[in-house]
């Protein structure tokens, strides 16, 4: 049998809000294979597998995600959540992804995970972005660049939430313009509303396309676009998801002075569970 524990990332004080996570810690070694299965099963936008860390001097665990399609090298619900998982009183927990190394600070009320560096890629033109969203390019404001903290994606700054929740997807063109360097395509669009930044995520999946409840990687990809944009240092906001699809998400976005890009959030065990994999 193999244990998993089911949390909601990013809540709010509804029980029914954040982003669905399951934490999977198996005892045996996995195939690839039955972790893509497992996730597919699932069917939550990620899952993680966590094992003992060969190198405990370096990180506490090792961690890999799965969509229900394909894996990926960070993902910031699936990172707290995970740290969440195993913080075992610990402040710090440090996990080895594929995209590095990424410690999470814990405490009872938030956990805050530390983002990569970020680089930048140049983004498609308006035109091209808000045929994609079915907006006009007035709507959109400059300037849309690709992001990478760890996983690259696009963001795409509007004129306000109004426009945010406006948009929708011209899949065909979206998957083109929005692909990141792995040929995926996802894109945060957002816009400020008093001090809140209200944002959606899109991508593609399966042919199909998706709308997340709370992207920890695209908020932390957002505070590499303000500091592309020069923002006055240090920074700190609150991001909300899920307006359009009736379940919201509250993430936390720092930037510290040495341009540190923090993203955090509350997170909340709500089940167990157990898979019979026949073996």
């Amino acid at each position: 049998m193999l244990s998993y524990q089911l949390l909601n990332v990013f809540v709010t004080d509804d029980i029914w809000s954040g982003n669905p996570l399951a934490v999977f810690k198996p005892e045996q070694d996995l195939s690839d294979e039955t972790m893509q299965r497992l996730a597919q099963q699932m069917n939550l936008s990620e899952i993680t597998f966590v094992r003992p860390c060969p190198m405990q001097t370096v990180a506490d665990a090792e961690v890999r995600i799965f969509t229900p399609s394909y894996e990926m090298p960070f993902a910031g619900h699936p990172t707290l959540g995970t740290a969440f998982a195993i913080a075992q009183g610990q402040d710090t927990v440090r996990l080895a992804m594929k995209a590095g190394i990424i410690p999470v600070q814990v405490t009872p009320e938030l956990l805050t995970l530390t983002a990569n560096t970020p680089t930048y890629r140049d983004a498609p033109s308006h035109a091209e972005l808000a045929e994609a969203l079915n907006i006009n390019a007035a709507q959109i404001s400059p300037t849309p660049r690709f992001v990478n903290t760890g996983t690259e994606q696009l963001i795409i700054p509007l004129d306000s939430a109004e426009s945010v929740a406006q948009c929708s997807l011209n899949l065909a063109l979206f998957e083109r313009v929005a692909a990141n360097h792995e040929g995926r395509a996802g894109a945060l669009v957002w816009a400020w509303q008093d001090d809140t930044v209200i944002a959606r995520y899109f991508w593609s999946q399966h042919g199909q396309a998706a709308e997340d409840f709370g992207t920890g990687s695209a908020c932390a990809n957002l505070g590499g676009w303000l500091l592309a944009e020069n923002a006055s240092l240090p920074l700190q906001l609150k991001m909300e998801q899920g307006h359009g699809i009736g379940r919201i998400a509250r993430l936390s976005l720092s930037i510290k002075a040495d341009k540190q890009i923090q993203v955090g959030g509350k997170v909340r065990q709500i089940g167990r569970g157990e898979f019979d994999l026949g073996e």
